[in-house]
């Protein structure tokens, strides 16, 4: 599975958990949970929230497509 966003790393780097941003946002653990396992993702203006929320760049919250061969 391609790995789109860098989620699940972001969270562990700053000891929050899944369940954490869940209920932060308003969503249900489970959809938290298939977009922390690149299954899907996040919306666009979620992103951008979660980007605020954890006080990181939203490019930071994506792995880079420059360099993938791809």
């Amino acid at each position: 599975m391609k790995q789109i966003n860098r989620l699940k790393v972001v969270l562990v780097e700053q000891k929050r958990t899944g369940k954490w941003l869940a209920e932060t946002i308003g969503y249900d653990v489970a959809t938290v949970s298939r977009w922390c396992s690149n299954v899907t993702q996040p919306p666009l203006k979620v992103l951008y929230k979660i980007a605020g929320l954890l006080d990181v760049d939203i490019k930071d919250l994506l792995v880079s497509s420059k360099n993938t061969g791809e």
